[in-house]
């Protein structure tokens, strides 16, 4: 429903730091839940980190402290601050508003890949 664009993504070496930005053709202002999600090969698409529009934050455990998910909604963008990367953070990330549970269009994400 809302076009959302990722980019950043890219090659990194164990141990570096990666942020990606997630842009919006439209104010997000208005959604409450906005979050970071990825897919790896051969798994399923899984939680990263989401926040909403009280700037509360969630994230999965494997990223915890380690990984920083924020939101500029006049910017109409949410971004994703990954330190300390690791192999195992290997795979596309991706944007979407939670409607509750419901989604709207996945993009085409962005690739990371961190090396050994």
């Amino acid at each position: 429903q809302v076009q959302l664009v990722e980019s950043g993504g890219g090659l990194v070496q164990a141990g570096g730091s990666l942020k990606l930005s997630c842009r919006a053709a439209s104010s997000i202002f208005r959604f409450n839940l906005m979050g970071w999600y990825r897919q790896a090969p051969g798994k399923q698409r899984e939680l990263v980190a989401t926040i909403s529009s009280s700037l509360s934050t969630n994230y999965a455990d494997s990223v915890k402290d380690r990984f920083t998910i924020s939101r500029d909604n006049a910017k109409n963008t949410v971004y994703l601050q990954m330190n300390s990367l690791k192999p195992e953070d290997t795979a596309v990330y991706y944007c979407n508003l939670d409607r509750g549970g419901r989604y709207d269009s996945w993009g085409q994400g962005t690739q990371v890949t961190v090396s050994s």
